[in-house]
Formats: C-alpha cells, sequence, structure tokens
C-alpha cells in the first residue's frame, strides 16, 4: 500500500511529517508520496513558488527513506484536483491499495470536492484523528477499522487513524515570520534555514 499526501506545504512543517509517519508506520505503508500542489483548488494565492516550496519539501525529507516526493503536480497547467492526480498515479502503480491521507476537517468537507465518489474508486481514505476530534458521520457504510480491511481492495474504504496532536499550521508559521518571531521547533531546521535565506514570509 503507497500513502499520499498533498498538499501547498508552504512551509512543510512537523504537524504534516510525524501525522504522515504515524499514518506510515500504523499500516506499514510501502511509501508516503508527498506531492505539493501547484495550483489548490481551496487556495487563491499561494504566498511561494512551486520551486521554493519544492526545496522546502526536499529540505524537510532528505534523510527519511519512508518518504517520497512526486512532483507530478508542479508540472502540471491548472488546478491542481485530487482525482486527476489519483489517476495519474493509478496508470502507473497498477491496482495496488492507494492511501490518501486527510485530516479530520479536510474530510468533514470532503463530500464537497471535486467528483468525491470518483476519488473513492481510486483511493482509499485515511482520515488522520487527533485526540478529542469527533468523527464526522460520512459515507459510514465505507468505514473500516483495520488494515488488513484496506488490503484486500485497492479503494473505496475508510479508515479513522489516531495520529499525534501537533498544533501546527503554515498559517501560523507564516504570520510568525511577518511578525519578526521564531518559528524554530515547529518546523525542521533545514525548512527554517531556506525560509530565512530567501526571505519569505515577511
Amino acid at each position: 500500500m503507497i500513502g499520499i499526501l498533498g498538499g501547498s506545504f508552504d512551509p512543510i512543517h512537523y504537524g504534516h511529517l510525524r501525522t504522515a509517519l504515524d499514518v506510515q508506520q500504523a499500516l506499514d505503508l510501502e511509501e508516503v508520496r508527498l506531492i505539493p500542489l501547484r495550483d489548490p483548488p481551496h487556495r487563491d494565492t499561494l504566498d511561494s513558488s512551486a520551486e521554493t516550496r519544492l526545496a522546502m519539501v526536499r529540505a524537510a525529507v532528505a534523510d527519511e527513506p519512508r518518504f517520497r516526493i512526486d512532483e507530478r503536480e508542479l508540472t502540471r497547467s491548472g488546478k491542481s484536483y485530487t482525482l486527476d492526480t489519483l489517476l495519474s498515479l493509478r496508470s502507473e502503480l497498477g491496482e495496488q491499495p492507494l492511501c490518501l491521507l486527510m485530516g479530520t476537517d479536510a474530510f468533514r468537507g470532503f463530500p464537497g470536492w471535486h467528483k468525491p465518489l470518483d476519488i473513492l474508486k481510486q483511493a482509499h481514505l485515511i482520515v488522520m484523528q487527533r485526540p478529542g476530534e469527533a468523527r464526522p458521520d460520512i459515507y459510514p457504510e465505507r468505514v473500516v477499522t483495520t488494515a488488513d480491511a484496506l488490503k484486500i481492495n485497492k479503494a473505496g474504504r475508510i479508515l479513522f487513524l489516531p495520529v499525534t496532536q501537533i498544533a501546527i499550521s503554515a498559517t501560523r508559521i507564516r504570520a510568525m515570520v511577518r511578525k519578526g518571531l521564531s518559528p524554530r521547533y515547529l518546523l525542521p531546521d533545514e525548512v527554517l534555514s531556506i525560509i530565512q535565506q530567501r526571505g519569505l514570509y515577511r
């Protein structure tokens, strides 16, 4: 099974990295693909260029063999729709199970995504659930409770998975930098170095 985590990663931080590793270890995923999005449908503008965000992701996971960077979205024009990404991955990876990682808030809005039922034909959803978060009652007939239930199907199941609670957001990090505050220990030092060297978020 392969995990998929897409995002603007502006910047990538420990909230992304720790929870993705939690999922990789809990489900024994072959790898987690980190997919920086060129033009996310939910964002009007991005603070950093695609090249800069890719550089930050590379710096963050350079020494982590369980994570793999997938650049396909950065070379495609137009909005980065999840379904298009999954169809592209499926054409390469065949019938093996794909696991799309998302947080509880994202899952709550999932029925409003572009063609959500078609997404479920291509991947399982792994909902990363922090302690105390309520579980949305969405597509309850698809919910499973074990990794084995994912392995026997290539797509279409939903698994809620507890992950480490890390209250970090990219929005908060950008705001801190604009105020002249240090975001150190919220993201890898290698990413912070890029932010400082390139004068990002000021």
